[in-house]
């Protein structure tokens, strides 16, 4: 345990916080009771689980580039994430290793014996994930999904897979996939792990992008990136509509043959990069004497805080929409002040309690910033995925096209954006429900995913097999070691005994062997979640340490640094006001609506 508020008063609040999860439940206590467990498990979390695999032994760790203007790393974010940390430099850049949510001497070894265990991933697959029947997630629409995705590509990425030494999947005889045995491309080896590190020493991964919350999904991870990405007038980024893809002399790194591209990241990158640039136009017009690279630094910083503020306080208390919830994500952001006091006042507190964190003070809670392996596999969230798809028109609601999730991925969905107005393919996901984070419900064409390489990949057995290789601990362990109660039977998992029947004969009736993924897919959920309790852990911790540690969403968020009017642009807009500025034909659809990720209002209907 770290030393973060380990004072009298805050273990009598831990240990309370603890008492009344256990016995009642964080989501069934009265709000004021629920906000205060919710603050001490959070407490706790700091606490115990964080863990830095920067201590395990290195070789070649990865040196930021020296500035050529030392000072202007203060103020701007740099391409591959470095210095954002002033001391540390190489703390969260690209090509630094993802951190732990457990300890590193809980980190399952990568053998065959346990990634491959019986059953192996194509057998969960198959008979605990594949969708049945559509689940939809009713209480939101598919941009949730999309938003999703267009998060996780600046979060996580483990890097290409290397084509040598596939995992090979034993298949049943009436397997129809079409070749045997199955195989599962590896995840990359560590590139900075000491080849001399003693033997038993736990496997790490890096990521190749920036840890940092800096919307890097949009603005690349190298100069080289960036200078292809800008147009070089007032700041402004190249858009999808101008006739040239972002690389057009490198074919390889077009993004839309990149694996996970499909029409709802698109649309996400289209609108956010849309919003760079009528960013950039309200600093050219505040601020006629800036220049181009001094309007693009800020609109980046405000951009990526826009991006960062509608995650926090508008998709995420749309997925998990519990009232205790609700309140306590939107005071990471304001804080239980609120924002009406926020627009009037500023921050009243130095507490993130009372003001927020948004230009708090930065904290790492003892352990230096990174995403961690646990933060990305409880994300693996594939059944918000529709498989088919109705494309509608915001006009009257009338059917443009009928379509699969596989011919809007890939570089079909740049197809489907020349064909149909974005305005109705954003209309088509407002009003369109995503699927319900739940067993059999993971979409069949991602069970069949066709990569733009032409290779066929089972992501629902990827999944699985991903979180074993990474070494995440099964269901009951991570729930142990997040000091949550682990399933003592299989009915313990679910509310529903035809599952739990289920669970217990794919799993040979070893509880103990259930995977992480299975355990929370068949959880009953909160009210108002549409992901599981056990995931909802890992967020209370991660949710809030992306913006504590980032010093451009604390001690430099500030007008000095974002300008009055960068700040000012954060604070009064919205998702709603994203799409509605570029979109204005949108405003019937969203008339009435307080949360764009909640459905729309249906043309022609009352």
């Amino acid at each position: 345990m770290n030393s973060y508020r380990t004072s009298l008063p805050w273990r009598l609040v831990t240990t309370a916080a603890e008492f009344l999860d256990s016995r009642i439940g964080w989501d069934k206590l009265p709000l004021p009771l629920g906000l205060g467990t919710l603050l001490g498990l959070r407490i706790r979390l700091r606490q115990e689980n964080l863990h830095d695999t920067n201590q395990l032994p290195s070789a070649n760790v990865p040196e930021p580039t020296p500035p050529k203007d030392p000072s202007k790393v203060r103020v701007n974010r740099t391409p591959d994430g470095s210095y954002n940390d002033l001391d540390e430099p190489r703390m969260g850049m690209a090509g630094s290793r993802f951190g732990r949510n457990i300890p590193l001497d809980k980190i399952a070894p990568a053998t065959p014996a346990d990634v491959l265990a019986e059953p192996n991933p194509r057998k969960v697959s198959r008979e605990l994930l594949t969708r049945d029947t559509f689940v939809p997630a009713e209480t939101v629409n598919s941009l949730v999904a999309a938003w999703l995705q267009f998060m996780i590509r600046d979060w996580f990425s483990h890097g290409t897979s290397p084509e040598d030494r596939p995992w090979t999947v034993d298949l049943v005889d009436d397997d129809p996939w079409p070749e045997r045995p199955m195989k599962v491309m590896r995840t990359p080896d560590d590139p900075t792990r000491d080849p001399h590190a003693p033997a038993g020493t736990p496997d790490t991964r890096v990521n190749v992008f920036s840890h940092w919350w800096d919307a890097s999904q949009i603005y690349g991870n190298s100069e080289d990136e960036l200078r292809a990405l800008r147009t070089g007038e007032n700041g402004k980024l190249h858009l999808w509509d101008d006739e040239r893809l972002p690389f057009p002399s490198d074919p390889a790194k077009d993004p839309s043959r990149i694996p996970g591209f499909w029409l709802g990241l698109a649309l996400m990158h289209d609108v956010f990069t849309r919003e760079h640039n009528a960013i950039c136009d309200q600093l050219h017009t505040a601020y006629p004497g800036w220049d181009d690279e001094e309007i693009f630094e800020r609109a980046r910083l405000v951009n990526a805080a826009l991006i960062a503020k509608i995650h926090t306080v508008e998709w995420t208390p749309a997925v998990i929409s519990h009232p205790t919830t609700v309140t306590a994500l939107r005071a990471n952001w304001w804080g239980l002040a609120g924002e009406r006091v926020h627009d009037l006042f500023g921050r009243i507190s130095k507490s993130e309690v009372i003001s927020g964190i948004p230009g708090g003070e930065t904290d790492h809670y003892g352990v230096p910033y990174a995403l961690t392996e646990e933060f990305v596999a409880v994300y693996r969230m594939h059944p918000l995925i529709r498989d088919d798809w109705e494309l509608r028109a915001a006009s009257d609601n009338s059917v443009l096209r009928e379509a699969t999730f596989r011919e809007i991925a890939g570089p079909e969905a740049l197809k489907v954006l020349g064909s149909i107005p974005t305005i109705d393919l954003l209309y088509s996901f407002g009003t369109l429900h995503p699927g319900l984070v739940t067993l059999h419900n993971f979409p069949k064409f991602l069970q069949e995913y066709e990569r733009p390489d032409g290779h066929l990949q089972d992501l629902a057995a990827t999944d699985i097999l991903r979180t074993r290789e990474l070494g995440v601990p099964r269901y009951n362990e991570f729930r142990r070691l997040l000091r949550l109660k682990p399933a003592k039977e299989f009915e313990d998992l679910t509310d529903n005994p035809v599952w739990a029947k289920e669970i217990k004969r794919v799993y040979g009736g070893d509880i103990e062997k259930v995977d992480l993924e299975v355990g929370m897919f068949a959880e009953k959920l909160p009210k108002g979640f549409a992901f599981s309790d056990t995931a909802f852990r890992i967020f209370i911790l991660m949710a809030s340490r992306r913006l504590n540690s980032d010093r451009f969403f604390t001690e430099y968020y500030t007008p000095e640094v974002y300008s009055k009017a960068g700040l000012e642009w954060i604070d009064g807009n919205s998702m709603i006001s994203v799409l509605l500025r570029h979109y204005p034909e949108l405003r019937t659809a969203l008339a009435g609506k307080k949360n764009a990720f909640a459905p729309w209002n249906i043309a022609g209907q009352d």
